[in-house]
């Protein structure tokens, strides 16, 4: 009975003892700042949700913003959204509250959303470096090459191939037997803690996880660097005056927020993974989990005329 109120119950068919619940520690070893942080988070948290709905708004709503590049910017702006309120809410209440606890099906189900949002925007990042290459490189070509329907079609083909490829992880994941210990020291349901509290082999659903994260990472990086490569050699070659200046601006907010989502998400993940950094792991996650969403509509307005209109 002691062990079904901690949220694990008896397994009647195996001699071992299945999780119910996971407790997510948080910010537990700092438990004395744990007013100030729900405050600064839950201001954060309003201003990523106000700052990405004004920038969906001020597209929907604004004709000469409805163009390649701002459609684009609209998916990064509503993925933002989804992938905060998936994470903040849930981190809020651990904070202030001592109902630490969260299902096993609400872990899954976050690790999923988390895993698919996060893949869905290095491939919307590609994109939309992909939009800005065509633009500057092929000035000419682009209203013919970038139309209306390849941009819904670049847009849903991101989100979906994402989803789906994170599914794959997350059905190995849930058929994994968690015996306990059934602590998960961090702020949300990670990967690697939630393989690291199963009992069983996990070999296949981390090469699995690490085969298609390499690939809805890497792969848009490469594109990426490649467009860039490009766009860089075409601003070179433009005359010194405002033509180089203003190329420049239509593509510097985008390279401001590859470098600083890749560089948090990379930094991140090359934290060796001992006890005595794990405070500097979550702090490092709550770059990109926050501080980046929370900046992207800040970045992208600062420089923009069209948006300042």
């Amino acid at each position: 009975c002691s062990k079904e109120s901690k949220g694990m119950v008896i397994s009647p068919w195996e001699n071992q003892t299945t999780i119910a619940e996971f407790v997510l520690r948080g910010f537990s070893s700092i438990r004395q700042l744990n007013i100030f942080l729900f405050m600064m988070f839950l201001v954060f948290y309003i201003l990523i949700i106000s700052g990405n709905i004004l920038i969906v708004l001020l597209v929907l709503f604004s004709h000469h913003l409805h163009t390649p590049m701002y459609f684009f910017l609209v998916n990064l702006s509503f993925l933002e959204i989804w992938y905060t309120s998936n994470i903040v809410p849930k981190m809020l209440l651990i904070i202030i509250a001592e109902q630490k606890t969260i299902s096993v099906a609400e872990c899954l189900a976050q690790f999923y959303f988390f895993g698919s949002l996060a893949a869905t925007e290095c491939l919307l990042l590609a994109v939309m470096s992909y939009d800005r290459y065509l633009a500057i490189c092929q000035p000419l070509h682009y209203p013919i090459l970038m139309t209306g329907p390849l941009c819904i079609k670049l847009a849903s083909s991101s989100w979906l191939c994402c989803f789906l490829l994170t599914a794959i992880t997350m059905v190995l994941l849930s058929r994994l037997p968690f015996c306990g210990p059934n602590e998960i020291d961090h702020f949300f349901c990670d990967f690697t803690p939630l393989v690291h509290l199963s009992c069983k082999d996990t070999s296949l659903t981390e090469t699995i996880a690490y085969a298609t994260s390499s690939a809805v990472t890497l792969l848009p990086f490469l594109l990426i660097t490649a467009s860039y490569s490009r766009i860089l050699i075409a601003i070179l070659r433009i005359p010194l005056g405002t033509g180089r200046r203003k190329a420049f601006s239509t593509c510097s907010s985008h390279l401001t927020v590859v470098t600083v989502f890749y560089g948090t998400l990379i930094a991140t993940y090359l934290v060796p993974s001992a006890s005595s950094s794990q405070l500097l792991r979550k702090g490092f996650s709550l770059l990109y989990t926050i501080l980046t969403p929370m900046f992207n509509p800040i970045i992208y307005s600062l420089r923009n005329r069209d948006i300042h209109e």
